[in-house]
């Protein structure tokens, strides 16, 4: 018969008795995890193919320390709480949008656990945190090179309305022409500066893609490998070109056509088209002339009809001025958050850099204004 087995540390302390603090917070925590795995699971059920597989992983993750939370809490589990509202908020835009702003706000919240400075959280998990946090990154980068030509348009396209026909209005503003002058002066703005906008925008945009496809190698060349010279194989040259050693060209360049003469139909595809596999992707990030110009037209226009409101509603002087620096301080307040959200910035921070430029400009353009309009009187 077998002695009892002793402890291997006789001296250990037990277990220390959660307080009502740490149940409190465990249950948090669990009702936490639970609600980004279904963010997860609401984002992956938008998608398909390698980016379903990878959402779907990451809510798994969050099963396992949701399954950690419960263990501890054992007994005490109690009626399951809601997630923070931060989470649940990120619930209900995943379900109905899953879009790029969705993965931009997730990767800020994984950011921002607690469990590296949590002594009941496991190391793992926190480092779960953190490898999340890149994963979703990484997502959310994809999303933001598809929109990124099109967005950096709308984006520069209302800043540049709010700011620049808000500048204008207040600087004539203040030297004291009638209001109707003030109108036509806000109107006129903003039909030149739109067209000024798209125009500069299809310009800057179609040339960046000329580029780009000057750079980008011709897939025809695809068709002249069966006659090369073996011998001379002056595909090592394309590849040395592009950036290879002689004795990596030459081992490549072998390899592709070997793999050619297996394959007829095409053999290595992709050997000759990387660069313009990377040319697609950052004619992707470009975005179109075309939608870089309407974009640019249409925020531009709408930026700067905010500061011109006012006028058109019948209001005058100062009280029309407040109310025109009003609205377009809540208009660049927005346009800044969303460009923290998007980028994986702070929100707040780049909102006040925003309205910090914005009205800086303005301020300058209306003490002008009355320096002008005094000197005029």
């Amino acid at each position: 018969m077998n002695a009892p087995s002793t402890p291997a540390n006789p001296s250990a302390a037990p277990p220390r008795e959660p307080s009502a603090a740490d149940i409190k917070r465990w249950r948090q925590y669990l009702a936490d995890e639970r609600a980004e795995a279904s963010v997860y699971r609401d984002l992956a059920g938008r998608r398909t193919g390698e980016e379903r597989d990878i959402l779907l992983a990451l809510a798994d993750a969050e099963g396992r320390h949701e399954a950690h939370w419960l263990e501890l809490l054992g007994d005490r589990v109690g009626k399951p709480l809601r997630g923070d509202l931060r989470t649940r908020i990120l619930g209900f835009l995943a379900r109905r949008f899953g879009s790029v702003f969705v993965l931009a706000l997730a990767q800020r919240a994984e950011a921002r656990s607690p469990y590296a400075a949590d002594s009941d959280a496991t190391p793992s998990m926190a480092a779960d945190e953190q490898i999340h946090e890149e994963v979703v990154r990484a997502l959310a980068a994809r999303g933001r090179n598809r929109l990124s030509g099109t967005f950096r348009a709308a984006v520069f396209g209302a800043n540049d309305g709010l700011v620049s026909n808000l500048a204008l209005v207040l600087g004539i503003s203040a030297s004291g022409v009638p209001t109707h002058v003030v109108l036509l002066t806000g109107l006129s703005g903003l039909l030149a500066g739109a067209l000024s906008m798209g125009a500069g925008e299809y310009v800057s945009v179609r040339s960046q893609r000329e580029l780009l496809e000057a750079s980008s190698p011709n897939p025809r060349t695809r068709t002249a490998l069966p006659d090369l010279d073996v011998d001379a194989n002056e595909l090592t040259l394309v590849y040395r070109a592009r950036g290879m050693s002689p004795d990596e060209a030459a081992a490549h360049a072998t390899e592709v056509l070997r793999d050619f003469t297996v394959e007829r139909d095409g053999g290595d595809a992709g050997a000759l088209d990387e660069a313009r596999e990377e040319g697609v992707d950052r004619h992707e990030t470009v975005g179109t002339a075309w939608g870089a110009a309407i974009s640019s037209f249409c925020f531009f226009a709408s930026g700067a009809l905010v500061p011109v409101l006012p006028y058109l509603f019948g209001l005058q002087g100062t009280t029309a001025v407040i109310v025109a620096a009003v609205l377009v301080g809540v208009v660049l307040l927005s346009t800044g958050a969303i460009v923290g959200l998007l980028s994986g910035g702070p929100p707040l921070r780049r909102a006040l850099r925003q309205l910090g430029i914005g009205y800086g400009a303005a301020a300058a353009t209306y003490l002008l204004g009355l320096l002008f309009g005094t000197a005029l009187g």
